[in-house]
Parts: C-alpha cells; sequence; structure tokens
C-alpha cells in the first residue's frame, strides 16, 4: 500500500466513514431545530442549560474514574471486561452519592447566582449515571469494532433531543424543558443501543472480582492521572460558563455557550469520529510494533489546511449569518464565534489524537498541560472581569487556549517520533 493511502486503508476508512456518516447525521438534526429553539426558549434558558449540563459533566467525569479508556487497551478480552465492571462499580457509587447530595443543590445554584437552578438539581444524578453508562458502553463498542452501533446512539440521542426540546417549547415548558430533554435523549438512546446488541454484551454478564482487581491495579494511571487531567480539563472547558455567570449573568453565558454549540458541533462531527476509530487502530498497531508517523502526519496537514481555509471564511459571514439562522438579537453569537477562532483552529488539530497520552502511558505529562491551560484560561477570564469587559474576556480565555493547546500539539507530535525511534 502506498504511504500516501495509508490512512485510508479500507478498515480504517469504513469505519471512520460509518461513525463521521452518523455524526453529520446526529449534528445536522441538532443544529436544523436551533432555529426554532432560539424562537421559543430566550438567552437566559440556554445559559440555564448549559451550566447545569457543565456542573453534571465534572460529575460524570468522576464517575467512572476514566476505566472506561482501559477498555480498548488489553489483548484479553477478560481484562477489558474487567475494567468494565470496574468503571460500573465506581459510577454506581457515585450516582449514590449525588442522589444523597440532592437537598444541597440550593447552595450551589446560590454560587452562580441561578436560584432557578436548584429546581433541577434531583435531575443530576440521573444524568450522571446516564453519562457513565453510556462512556462505558462507547469504548465497549469500540473495542468490538461495532461502530455502528456508536452511531446510532449518536442519531437517536440527536433526533430525540431534538423533538423532546421542541415538544416542550412548544408546551409552555421553558427552562427546564431543554433539561429534560438533555436527560430524556440518552435515556432513550441507550436502551434503543442496549436491546439491539444484546449479544455483543453477553460477556459483560458475568462479573469477575479478580479480572476487576487486576484491571484496576493494572491501570491504575487512569484514576492517578488520567482522571485529573480529564477532571482539569473539564473545568478548563467550563471555566467560561462559570466565571461569565455570576459576572455578567445569564443572558450573555447563554449567547456564549450558544456560539461554543454553533462552532463546536460542526468540528466535532470530523474530530469525534477520527478520534473514535484512531484510538482503537492506533493501540493495536502500538501493540504489533507497527509504524504511525505518516498516519498523522496526513491526519494533520490535511486538517490544517482545510480548517484555515474554512475559518478564514467564516470570520467573514459569522454575525449576519447567526442572526439569519437563530433570528434577529443573537448576532451576538456571531461576534463571540470570531473571537473563538483561535482556539477552535488549533482544538480541531489536537481533538482527535488526544488520546496518545493514554496510548503511551504519559497521563502525568497530559496533566501538567491541563494545569497550564486552566491557568492561563482563569487568568484570561479574570483580566477580562476586571475590566468589565465580555468580549475582552472571551477573547482572552480564546487566545490563552490557544497558546496552549498548540504546545500541546507539539508535545504529541514529540511522542511519536519517540515511539518512532524505538522501532528503528
Amino acid at each position: 500500500m502506498k504511504k500516501g493511502l495509508f490512512i485510508w486503508s479500507s478498515e480504517l476508512f469504513r469505519n471512520v466513514t460509518k461513525l463521521l456518516s452518523a455524526n453529520v447525521v446526529a449534528q445536522v438534526v441538532g443544529l436544523l431545530v436551533y432555529p426554532v429553539l432560539t424562537r421559543m426558549y430566550s438567552q437566559e434558558d440556554f445559559g440555564l442549560l448549559s451550566l447545569f449540563v457543565s456542573i453534571g459533566g465534572v460529575a460524570a467525569l468522576i464517575s467512572t474514574a476514566e476505566y472506561q479508556y482501559s477498555i480498548v487497551l488489553p489483548k484479553e478480552e477478560r481484562s477489558a471486561v474487567g475494567s468494565f465492571h470496574t468503571g460500573a462499580a465506581i459510577l454506581l457509587c457515585v450516582s449514590i452519592l449525588l442522589g444523597v447530595c440532592v437537598p444541597f443543590a440550593a447552595p450551589l445554584a446560590s454560587v452562580f447566582h441561578a436560584p432557578v437552578l436548584a429546581r433541577y438539581g434531583w435531575l443530576l444524578p440521573l444524568y450522571v449515571l446516564l453519562m457513565g453508562v453510556w462512556s462505558l458502553l462507547n469504548y465497549w463498542y469500540s473495542r468490538q469494532k461495532m461502530f455502528g452501533r456508536i452511531g446510532a446512539y449518536q442519531v437517536t440521542q440527536s433526533v430525540v433531543g431534538a423533538g423532546a426540546k421542541a415538544g416542550f417549547g412548544a408546551g409552555g415548558v421553558l427552562n427546564g424543558g431543554l433539561i429534560y430533554s438533555s436527560v430524556i435523549a440518552p435515556l432513550t438512546a441507550i436502551l434503543v443501543t442496549v436491546c439491539t446488541s444484546l449479544k455483543a454484551l453477553a460477556p459483560l454478564r458475568k462479573i469477575d472480582r479478580q479480572a476487576m482487581a487486576e484491571s484496576a491495579r493494572r491501570y491504575r494511571n487512569f484514576p492517578l492521572f488520567s482522571l485529573p487531567r480529564a477532571l482539569v480539563n473539564n473545568v478548563s472547558g467550563n471555566l467560561g460558563v462559570w466565571l461569565l455567570t455570576p459576572a455578567f449573568g445569564l443572558g450573555s453565558v447563554g449567547f456564549f455557550s450558544m456560539a461554543i454549540t454553533l462552532a463546536f458541533r460542526p468540528l466535532n462531527v470530523i474530530s469525534n469520529s477520527i478520534y473514535q476509530v484512531l484510538y482503537q487502530r492506533t493501540s493495536e498497531y502500538v501493540q504489533q510494533k507497527k509504524s504511525i508517523r505518516h498516519m498523522f502526519y496526513q491526519l494533520l496537514t490535511k486538517t490544517a489546511l482545510i480548517a484555515g481555509i474554512g475559518f478564514g471564511v467564516l470570520y467573514l459571514v459569522l454575525p449576519p449569518l447567526c442572526g439569519w439562522l437563530l433570528s434577529s438579537g443573537w448576532e451576538e453569537t456571531g461576534e463571540i464565534i470570531r473571537l473563538l477562532l483561535p482556539w477552535l483552529f488549533f482544538s480541531i488539530l489536537v481533538a482527535p489524537i488526544c488520546f496518545l497520552a493514554d496510548v503511551f502511558g504519559k497521563q502525568k505529562t497530559g496533566l501538567m498541560f491541563e494545569l497550564l491551560l486552566v491557568s492561563a484560561r482563569g487568568l484570561g477570564l479574570l483580566w477580562g472581569i476586571h475590566e468589565q469587559d465580555f468580549h475582552c474576556a472571551v477573547l482572552a480565555y480564546s487566545l490563552s487556549s490557544a497558546l496552549i493547546i498548540c504546545s500541546q500539539l507539539v508535545w504529541y507530535w514529540s511522542l511519536i517520533i519517540r515511539y518512532e525511534r524505538t522501532l528503528s
């Protein structure tokens, strides 16, 4: 096979295409419904949803202690099953603990100057449980190369979520309508996916406590280093919502969260699909001592070229495009996306390959990069808040993110080069 065609080898290309097509459908459905939703819900409603999801996202990360990533790594299925059950046991404990903490939702909501959030605290344990269950199933399906099931989940979640949001909005259930939908959609998608893949899930029915203990010890770097790294990354990603909400209110955060949604949904269509397949393929190649350099070189250079041209065009049309798409008054969303473009450019390069730290056991260094990122973002946001300038805060957040993620990209490439040297 010619080197230039390496990345498009039949199985890899077929699996990426399978996930990509499902992602496209899911994201298109999600995007098409927004012109309807923005005419039903206010900016404050979207800000409330963003706050709920950001808090739930942090808890969801803790819920499996990152053991889902170890499911695809071992050659032996017994060890993979042990990793799944280890993550599931931790998930159950965290979900129960969150349920016990529901009465304390009001004090948490007061921290963000959003007392309405307390009404939906009872949904948080269920949301975290669903996110954790899918996270474990997602990597089990990846190990089995059942990317069609992953695609089915994505499409089902997107269609059900869009329908539920529109339905609640039409019924006058505002504020909570968006939050209710964020629970109903993954619940439905998980049920549909599980019911259509019972045979593939059969190995998970038998719990082997010894295998769980072995997996917990063998992959302890995930909770020790990968989990803190993921938590810092999640906090870093949600820092804008958490700091901007008390400083500028739910309305401004509604614009900001909509900008993040519109910007990252199209990018995630590509990066998530490539990440899912490339993680499995890279783990397999490293186990077999095969070269991976050309595969990543092709990916990075082509992605940078396409993103550079695409973002240049978008910069010119974003504000009027958002006003036309979301209705008059939402042009501010386009202005915010403009400010985020430097961050988005480097994110689309790094997102598909960020698993390299796990593959090469460099979670500790990965954690250091995440600490740098959250520190830089925090300083940028605080500077903008001090200046009482919302746009200044968003731009500082974007530029600081771009700088650290660019450095991270250089580090990932150095890991590839070091691995290649071991082959020679």
